[in-house]
């Protein structure tokens, strides 16, 4: 078995501590003994935040931060860590990523923990060192799991239902899929999926583009679900699965309710807002700046109405300055002139392929207006006219 000779390098290494229950400690020297280990622990905190900035080259911001999550007094775990690192390959700059994102790591042990997940990554990914490293540096987080209990089962699981392919593509980008326990979070959530007649296209597409819904636990996880059914939306299509991944989690949801609020600032009903959901859920996890830029411009520059936005969310992915200016400014002159309808299609104008709305829109219309050309390219940043 491919994994056995790695797995049986990974060995318990339990320490037991006894300790002495103090008993009738009187007040004052319990306050003492408060303020010695009050003491005690701002000096750990400040080697840790010292060590971090001058042997790890966090900056002081970052290295504050990180010393929250780890704790030493003394450089010895954390140099072997730092020198296990370098000799492996890792630059400074990931090593600085790596340990701002998983301070802990540098109380790991590198042979015993450290080592085996790299030497799992080499194998099942079949990639290389440099793209290993940097898969760990952006998801350190795989450092911490095990590989006979989590990595490894997460791997054969995966492998059945996705293929081996978008696996090593998983870990590759270090999916979060990884970080997730299988047998209380991803089978039981994948099973009532599949007991609600999610089709196994929608699943795999779930497990490779949006392992974040399989987080929460069964209960959470199918109250989400049953949520999102009520809401109208289809098991058998791939937005079904998006809007369980735009209800779920703290980030998503917060952005949700902020989407909402400037949606409706910007005048669309609440039936408004649940059509672009149903459209496109991926309306809701939009920025506030992004939104509020292509609606100001879609409806304070071209007349647009607001409604007509939210008949056709997927404009609002599209880029202001390389797609919804420019075209959107060629059409609003071209409905100015009378030359098209005032209340042209939001869709018609921006869903097309280049080729199609130059031909449709601005090569048709030259010769009666001669400078729409130039409007058009004028509205495209970086194009520099012959």
């Amino acid at each position: 078995m491919l994994l056995r000779p790695i797995l049986s390098r990974i060995q318990n290494n339990r320490r037991s501590a006894n300790f002495s229950l103090l008993k009738n400690v009187g007040p004052s020297i319990a306050s003492l003994a408060d303020a010695t280990s009050s003491k005690e622990k701002s000096q750990e905190k400040a080697y840790v935040i010292s060590y971090l900035v001058n042997a790890c080259g966090l900056s002081p911001e970052k290295a504050i931060s990180a010393s929250k999550k780890v704790h030493f007094d003394a450089p010895d775990k954390p140099d072997a860590v730092l020198n296990f690192l370098e000799k492996q390959g890792f630059s400074k700059t990931q090593v600085a990523e790596l340990v701002r994102r998983q301070p802990r790591v540098l109380v790991s042990n590198p042979q015993k923990v450290l080592l085996p997940k790299i030497e799992v990554f080499l194998q099942l990914t079949g990639a290389s060192e440099e793209e290993v490293f940097r898969t760990i540096t952006v998801n350190p987080y795989i450092l911490t799991r095990s590989v006979e209990h989590r990595l490894a089962p997460v791997y054969g699981y995966l492998k059945d239902i996705i293929g081996v392919g978008k696996v090593e593509t998983l870990l590759r980008r270090g999916s979060w899929i990884f970080n997730i326990d299988l047998e209380n979070r991803i089978m039981p959530n994948v099973d009532f999926l599949r007991e609600i007649g999610v089709p196994q296209s929608c699943i795999e597409f779930s497990l490779f583009h949006c392992a974040e819904i399989f987080l929460p636990k069964y209960a959470k996880f199918k109250q989400i679900v049953e949520e999102v059914k009520h809401m109208g939306f289809a098991t058998s299509k791939t937005t079904f699965i998006l809007a369980i991944h735009a209800r779920t989690g703290k980030s998503n949801l917060a952005l949700w309710d902020r989407s909402y609020e400037v949606y409706s600032k910007w005048g669309w009903s609440k039936d408004d807002i649940h059509m672009a959901f149903i459209k496109h859920p991926n309306c809701m996890l939009l920025s506030e700046k992004k939104i509020s830029a292509a609606m100001d411009f879609l409806i304070n520059k071209v007349e647009q109405e607001s409604r007509s936005v939210a008949r056709c969310p997927q404009i609002l992915f599209y880029n202001m300055e390389r797609r919804i200016v420019p075209r959107c400014s060629v059409v609003h002159l071209l409905s100015l002139k009378g030359l098209v309808k005032k209340d042209w299609s939001l869709g018609s104008v921006l869903c097309p392929v280049e080729k199609d709305f130059i031909d449709k829109y601005v090569t048709k219309y030259t010769g009666k207006l001669p400078q729409l050309y130039d409007v058009y390219l004028s509205s495209k940043p970086g194009v520099v006219e012959a």
